[in-house]
């Protein structure tokens, strides 16, 4: 069993049916999410109108591992910091790699801003399109 560990951009590919949706449908049985990332997709729902009973009603089936956001997690994210600058990664998109790298699992994004980074973070990362 490999674990996927979710970022928000595939956790909404899936939602909206986007390009790469399948492969996140197909990573969904052992697939883990950081708190963090959990509530960028919240957000971003709550941001187009969504209210919080819809967003449940979304969120709640899916069969996703969450994984609250650890001082350990925090640690090793800003760690991240200065080696994912260049590449413009958010703390969130740093959320989803530290857990990636706790799990010993890889990465699944729709950011394509994070090619690139696998081997210079020791962490792998999937891109879904």
């Amino acid at each position: 069993m490999t674990i996927a560990v979710l970022d928000a951009s595939a956790l909404l590919a899936l939602l909206r049916s986007e390009p790469g949706a399948e492969r996140v449908r197909a990573a969904l049985p052992d697939a883990a999410m950081s708190t963090v990332n959990l509530a960028e997709v919240v957000g971003h729902f709550a941001r187009s109108g969504a209210a919080e009973d819809e967003i449940r009603e979304v969120l709640q089936p899916l069969p996703i591992r969450l994984v609250p956001f650890t001082d350990e997690l925090a640690t090793v994210a800003g760690l991240l910091a200065p080696l994912t600058r260049r590449a413009g990664l958010s703390l969130g998109d740093r959320a989803c790699l530290a857990l990636a790298r706790q799990l010993n699992a890889y990465a699944l994004t729709a950011d394509r801003s994070w090619q690139g980074l696998s081997s210079a973070l020791d962490i792998a990362i999937d891109l879904i399109r």
